[in-house]
């Protein structure tokens, strides 16, 4: 409630009245005192709100007096157009060999594209990027650019060349943005190992590099994962070893008239792989499109060494002569009946020459009897086959970290009769990788534990858990390798200083019309080195392989891949700092091999 003075005052009305006074004297005196009040309460609150006024204006030229100061002590930013799609991230880690050499790494690049509503000339930009880009269809170009397309992709990579020549025709439509490329510095080198990356999502501005095969594929999260910060992944491939077998299994290849070719290079104790090669391979850079028709394995993006699967021959003997010993069947020194040929039902198994009726096991894997290896699995048993077999992963595909190699499940014989455990022993009737095999080997003479094949550099050492063999059939192992190349099939291996040791295996090629290739062959050479402190597995295979410097055409492993490795263990053992022992005589290598 809101009380006033009254203009009137009852009180003073009175007293005037009584002392003769005009009573309209008192009114005007208090309505002149109640405007003066009036006038001072307006003034007050006019000089509050010229305070607020002057205050607000105040903060508003500090805001934006302080905005301009901090825009001053920074560096210009070019404004970015935002949208509600979320980014396209293509930060990729590089990859580096143990080294810490680089096998993939990024490339600031640029991309072309076309705006046609924009272009001035279309008819001479069609005329003038066909002049850059000879692949680029002239009147392709003319009907994108004139048609109804509001976007045209031009080019997803382009030179540094071919972008300043772009940029000299002059044409507002024509736009260039960054993009980065996956580079391969080496080429071919490890091409299989690698894989290749592709483009994913592409804007103007950037495009997801994304991995299509091999480890590329195989870790594409891990090197796309920002929050690692372009951490590296470091493999187990020493690039120089890399090199240096490549170029001799080349030439090998070349020099046996072979169609394809392939080796490994693993630690023994490990499992770790130093080197994988498949020939034919190709360029990263430039990774070929796969075929739609044909056979896959004549493809060069085929990985022979960890994708192809093939019965690899007497390789396997070393198996069996292993399973003959854990379940004592024999010793190195037992005689072992080879008389032959050896029939079951209507099969037929024959050696390459006659051996006589008995030899030792040790001159069973010597001088590669079919005859005497098939015996002794009988005698050992089908289900211990198995199980031999099974502990060193032959029948299971391998944890290699390819994904090409994760889908090669062995092919094993739908019933395991004992005809298969026969034809098996010796490497027939039974079909794996050559990773497969080198990892077997490596459990064969490092002791006897089983290792698991990698290509990353971090690994452990197994441990007794892993054991498949024990280390008195490992050493027994380690002498009868040695004894191949001193005395026995693999006398073209014998390399000055590093005590090699190995077995070869030359397998008959399946007809896929049935039955088997007379001309035909795998050729294998499984070997270590030194065999009296296996440090290394290599394994070498030679696909259709022809030596024709004699009088006929040889095709066994011994005078074909047995040379090959030979020559690859020559060049890589010094770059793996490993020191010759003392030289002594090396065998004649003019001998004529007479066995598988």
């Amino acid at each position: 409630m809101i009380i006033r003075r009254p203009l009137r005052p009852l009180a003073r009305i009175l007293k005037a009245r009584l002392r003769g006074v005009d009573p309209a004297l008192i009114e005007a005196e208090e309505r002149a005192a109640r405007l003066r009040d009036q006038r001072i309460r307006e003034r007050k609150q006019a000089e509050s709100r010229l305070v607020l006024m002057a205050a607000t204006f105040f903060l508003a030229f500090a805001v934006v007096g302080g905005k301009m100061a901090m825009l001053a002590a920074y560096d210009p930013v070019e404004p970015e157009l935002t949208s509600n799609s979320s980014p396209i991230v293509n930060q990729r880690a590089d990859i580096v060999d143990r080294n810490g050499i680089i096998l993939a790494t990024n490339l600031v690049t640029a991309s072309l594209s076309a705006h046609p509503q924009d272009m001035v000339d279309p008819v001479g930009a069609a005329i003038g990027l066909s002049e850059i880009f000879p692949d680029l269809n002239v009147d392709l170009l003319l009907r994108q650019f004139t048609g109804d397309r509001k976007f045209v992709w031009v080019k997803r990579k382009l030179s540094p060349e071919q972008r300043q020549m772009v940029h000299d025709l002059g044409e507002p439509g024509l736009i260039i943005g960054p993009r980065e490329l996956r580079l391969y510095p080496n080429g071919p080198f490890a091409s299989h190992i690698l894989g290749g990356t592709s483009f994913g999502r592409e804007g103007v501005y950037a495009a997801e590099v994304i991995g299509v095969a091999g480890v590329e594929l195989q870790f594409d999260d891990y090197l796309r994962d920002p929050t690692l910060e372009g951490a590296p992944l470091q493999l187990s491939i020493d690039l120089t070893v890399q090199a240096a077998i490549r170029r001799v299994l080349e030439g090998g290849m070349q020099l046996m008239n072979a169609k394809a070719a392939s080796a490994i290079l693993m630690e023994a104790d490990t499992g770790r792989i130093i080197s994988m090669v498949s020939l034919p391979d190709f360029d990263p850079n430039h990774r070929p499109t796969p075929a739609i028709t044909g056979d896959p394995a004549e493809s060069p993006l085929f990985n022979r060494a960890a994708q192809g699967k093939y019965e690899l021959g007497s390789v396997f003997k070393v198996f069996t002569a292993a399973l003959a010993m854990e379940q004592g069947v024999a010793t190195p020194d037992s005689m072992v009946d080879t008389s032959g040929p050896l029939v079951w039902n209507r099969f037929r198994i024959r050696d390459f020459r006659n051996y006589g009726p008995q030899l030792s096991l040790r001159d069973v894997i010597v001088k590669s009897s079919n005859v005497g290896t098939a015996r002794l699995a009988v005698a050992a048993g089908a289900d211990a086959q198995q199980e031999l077999l099974d502990a060193l992963g032959l029948l299971e595909a391998l944890p290699l970290e390819l994904p090409e190699s994760r889908r090669s499940n062995p092919l094993v014989p739908q019933r395991w009769s004992e005809i298969s455990t026969m034809t098996i022993s010796y490497g027939h009737g039974l079909a794996v990788t050559p990773v497969h095999l080198a990892a077997g080997y490596a459990t064969m003479v490092n002791g006897g534990f089983r290792v698991y094949p990698t290509l990353l550099n971090d690994v452990s050492l197994p441990s007794e858990a892993d054991r498949v063999i024990s280390q008195e059939t490992s050493d027994n192992i380690r002498d009868m390798m040695r004894q191949v190349v001193v005395r026995g099939t693999a006398s073209l291996g014998e390399v000055a200083g590093y005590e090699v040791g190995g077995k070869t295996g030359t397998a008959d090629k399946p007809d896929p019309q049935g039955g088997y290739y007379e001309d035909r062959v795998i050729a294998t050479f499984a070997s270590a080195f030194p065999m009296s402190d296996p440090k290394y597995v290599l394994i070498v295979t030679l696909d259709e392989p022809e030596e024709t410097s004699g009088y006929e055409p040889r095709r066994t492993a011994g005078w074909t891949a047995v040379p090959v490795a030979a020559e690859i263990i020559r060049r890589i053992a010094p770059l793996m700092g490993l020191r010759p022992s003392a030289v002594g005589e090396t065998p004649d290598e003019t001998m004529r091999l007479t066995s598988n």
